[in-house]
């Protein structure tokens, strides 16, 4: 049997439908991988740093667009665009008027990844 596993994003847990749970549903064991829906020009997604637990992430759209913000600086993200954000930068993604899906992958270096538990 192939050691594959093949999920459509409508079949993956999620918080609020909004943050999917791609890794954990794949059983992904080596880094953590999640996808966002982000509603048009929606502000609430959180201001952050991953200090506590070093992870640095790595952002990539795959439709629609954003802007990723960082010490007063931004940065377009649409689809083609690859952002990585190291683990002690805050960071804030507003999506555009189209909202947004992203891939998030996230781990941290010289550290083995432990998924979330369920």
């Amino acid at each position: 049997m192939a050691d594959v596993m093949v999920k459509r994003f409508d079949d993956l847990d999620s918080y609020q439908g909004q943050f999917l749970y791609a890794g954990r549903g794949l059983g992904v064991t080596a880094w953590g991988m999640n996808i966002l829906k982000l509603p048009p020009n929606w502000t609430d997604y959180p201001n952050h740093d991953h200090l506590k637990d070093g992870q640095e992430e790595v952002y990539v759209v795959l439709q629609g667009n954003a802007t990723l913000e960082a010490e007063g600086e931004t940065w377009e993200l649409e689809p083609g665009t690859l952002a990585r954000v190291g683990h002690r930068q805050k960071r804030k993604i507003t999506p555009g008027t189209q909202g947004v899906v992203i891939l998030a992958l996230g781990g941290t270096p010289g550290k083995v990844y432990q998924p979330p538990s369920r």
